[in-house]
């Protein structure tokens, strides 16, 4: 199922930040987006009903779908309103709709939220820009508003799938939202020293020395809020250097969104590390990882990432948020 996260933003979020932006819901009547004018026909009969942050109920009439995107708001919430400039924890279901049959391809109610942020879809864009935490969101996005006419062959989508979400919008987070508390340390010593500047990525500069041969986790900014446990959902960005190369491979701060993933999960979502690295660690705080092979890509590496076998990774870490769900 993990695969079909990738419709929701393109590519497929690699980090996000969760700064607190909460709001209660209430359901109301459903009504049309002012963003997105409905579709006549089979798109407006698209229905969806259940509690807010509970798997919904979705009836897809039994016909072809319209050629308009559909945007309608089922249950309005009174948090703050969504940017362009701000990523969202989202629990969400997704059905395709092709000819007059429609299937359920993915759901996170239950299971973990995602981050939703950086460059998306056109069609979940204007579904979701200007709407409020707390809210539910029905999208029935057709082609041209989705991945056009060539589709998405690696995700089952063709050129006349249309994509119907109904998206629960739990949080909302500034795209730059970064590590929030006292800094107590800068590294050094046998760890590099990391410099930064609020909202941007920190800096590493790299001792002489080799790196260590165990996983090392040191805090350099403690954060005030509730401990990373197994199991729930953190928010973060990062950087993350290759010790041997000493340059970047990889940077939520420069993909747009922070990154969003289950600590702990089976099967992994994170290397090694991050799992034994991040857990106890508390919302607010930067942390810099220092990883072995084993404890990162093993002895095969990342070729695509330039990482070798036996390469040490160097990950400063925010904590932006940590969700208990499920």
């Amino acid at each position: 199922m993990r695969r079909f996260l990738a419709l929701i933003a393109i590519p497929l979020l690699a980090c996000v930040a969760l700064a607190g932006c909460g709001g209660s819901s209430k359901s109301t009547s459903s009504s049309s987006s002012a963003s997105a004018a409905s579709s006549p026909g089979a798109n407006t009969s698209v229905t969806a009903s259940g509690a807010f942050d509970k798997t919904p109920t979705v009836t897809i009439p039994k016909s072809k779908p319209g050629n308009s995107l559909t945007v309608r708001t089922l249950i309005q919430g009174s948090g703050t309103t969504l940017t362009k400039s701000e990523a969202l924890a989202a629990n969400f279901v997704l059905y395709f709709w092709q000819g007059t049959s429609s299937s359920l391809k993915a759901n996170t109610y239950g299971s973990s939220p995602t981050v939703i942020g950086g460059t998306m879809l056109p069609g979940l864009e204007s579904a979701l820009i200007g709407k409020k935490v707390g809210s539910r969101i029905l999208a029935v996005i057709p082609p041209s508003q989705g991945y056009g006419t060539s589709g998405n062959s690696q995700l089952g989508i063709t050129g006349s799938t249309t994509l119907v979400f109904v998206i629960d919008v739990l949080k909302a987070y500034s795209d730059t939202a970064g590590a929030t508390g006292a800094q107590v340390s800068a590294g050094g010593g046998s760890l590099p020293t990391v410099s930064a500047k609020s909202g941007t990525a920190p800096t590493l500069t790299f001792p002489s020395s080799s790196p260590p041969s165990a996983l090392v986790t040191r805090t350099l900014v403690k954060g005030n809020g509730p401990k990373v446990a197994k199991g729930d959902y953190v928010v973060a960005q990062y950087v993350g250097y290759i010790w041997r190369t000493k340059k970047v491979f990889g940077s939520s701060w420069s993909s747009g969104s922070p990154f969003g993933f289950t600590i702990g999960a089976s099967p992994e979502q994170v290397i090694p590390g991050w799992d034994k690295g991040l857990v106890g660690q508390t919302a607010g705080s930067r942390v810099m990882l220092s990883i072995p092979p084993a404890q990162g890509y093993g002895k095969s590496g990342a070729s695509q990432a330039g990482i070798k076998g036996n390469d040490t990774l160097v990950f400063v870490v925010d904590i932006i948020d940590t969700l208990h769900h499920g």
